[in-house]
């Protein structure tokens, strides 16, 4: 097992197991915005915060609380997603612990978008989830800065309200870097992309692949 550290120490000493149903449970976005304002800065590609402090580090302290010290991680990557595939073989384990093995049985399977979307022709249920070329772009965080530009002004184009979050999020101004204040720093702010899809239409392709990281990596 991993070197428990203080921090895991604290962790599992303040553990409590909350479910839907617990009036403590708070939604994924309330405790996004909590996360922000306590560290005064935005997650963006390099500090993911969403995905390690709210999602990976919260199920590695409860399953250790369990008494478990090796387990298996299915990750629904697939076979198309070559950078993605590539990056996790590499590796072997997630980037927080050795003993988390990162399985992808999509892509072991060679399952690619198209096998996606001819399996859920077949379901009796429609998602209506936007989806340009087989892709379903509103996957996971609806504007996640983890996806290509135009796929994010693509969803906004759909649903303009869907910007209104992301946009008083970087509104905030928490951090002293201009770094630290917007969810990325090499393109344009949110309030930039909804006055992109309002006034100007497509920039980008909505088709494009997003970056080798993913949310939960």
């Amino acid at each position: 097992m991993d070197t428990i550290t203080r921090q895991d120490r604290i962790a599992l000493k303040n553990l409590k197991v909350a479910d839907f149903a617990s009036e403590e449970t708070l939604c994924f976005t309330a405790t996004v915005v909590a996360l922000i304002r306590k560290r005064q800065y935005l997650p963006n590609p390099v500090a993911r915060g969403c995905t390690t402090s709210l999602k990976m580090r919260p199920m590695h302290h409860y399953l250790r609380h369990l008494g478990w010290t090796d387990w298996d991680q299915m990750i629904g990557i697939r076979a198309d997603g070559q950078r993605r595939v590539a990056k996790i073989r590499a590796r072997g384990h997630s980037t927080e612990s050795t003993h988390e093995t990162m399985c992808m049985p999509l892509a072991d399977a060679g399952v690619t978008v198209h096998d996606v979307g001819a399996f859920w022709q077949t379901q009796p249920f429609n998602l209506d989830l936007l989806t340009v070329n087989g892709r379903t772009l509103e996957g996971n965080c609806d504007l996640c800065f983890l996806k290509p530009r135009g796929q994010r002004l693509a969803l906004i184009k759909a649903r303009p309200e869907a910007a209104v979050w992301w946009i008083r999020m970087e509104s905030l101004n928490l951090a002293s870097k201009p770094t630290g204040a917007r969810f990325r720093a090499d393109g344009p702010s949110y309030a930039d992309l909804a006055r992109f899809a309002a006034d100007q239409g497509a920039l980008f392709d909505a088709a494009d692949e997003p970056i080798a990281c993913f949310c939960g990596d």
